[in-house]
């Protein structure tokens, strides 16, 4: 007779499955993908190293599950930011900012998702995660054209732009040896670097200085 799985099983499988990748990502969060060793992750979700490789064919599939989720959840706020109130360019700063002050304030996660160097299977989520905020970028350009507060251009071209030039510019305040650097007036020093990035980036999409 076949063994038929039964709903209890299947509960307990996912609720572990969950485990897993909540426990690692608590550890990405903590110390990068560098520190999520996949014994470390089994000893956080309490299970055996032999049962994540029961739910994930290799390690390279975890991280890339746990990116895609991490990522998810700062493109839905981006998403959410270009929803408020105003004209296109005002929508488009606050997304901006909303990347920005996100990212400042969970660096290890962000530096994470933005430049850690990763297995090639998550370099592809980086990418998709890139091409996600381009595209939220491109609709509010297009839309700003529209409107007459944004000049003609590729939409396209713009919104890459935007999104190469606000990750580049985080790229070294991120960076685990400037964040273990960091001091007391760090709040003031991202105030200044978040309205510099915006500044920047708005000046170049619009060709006017605010």
């Amino acid at each position: 007779m076949a063994y038929r799985e039964t709903e209890k099983m299947r509960q307990r499988k996912a609720l572990a499955r969950q485990r897993i990748i909540d426990c690692t990502y608590e550890c990405v969060a903590n110390g990068g993908f560098r520190s999520a060793r996949i014994t470390r992750i089994a000893g956080l979700a309490d299970v055996a190293t032999g049962t994540i490789y029961r739910h994930f064919e290799s390690r390279e599939d975890l991280f890339a599950e746990v990116f895609r989720l991490a990522t998810q959840r700062e493109v839905d706020k981006v998403a959410e930011s270009l929803t408020t109130t105003g004209d296109a360019t005002t929508r488009l700063e606050s997304a901006l900012r909303q990347f920005a002050e996100r990212a400042l304030r969970g660096p290890v996660m962000a530096w994470s998702l933005i430049a850690e160097p990763v297995d090639p299977k998550v370099e592809e989520e980086r990418l998709a995660y890139r091409k996600a905020y381009a595209g939220l970028f491109e609709q509010a350009i297009l839309e700003g054209i529209k409107e007459g507060c944004v000049p003609d251009q590729d939409a396209r071209q713009s919104s890459t732009c935007l999104v190469g030039a606000i990750a580049e510019s985080l790229v070294g305040p991120l960076s685990p040896t400037q964040s273990s650097q960091a001091s007391a007036t760090t709040t003031d020093n991202d105030h200044s670097l978040v309205n510099a990035i915006i500044r920047f980036c708005m000046q170049g999409l619009t060709g006017t200085r605010s």
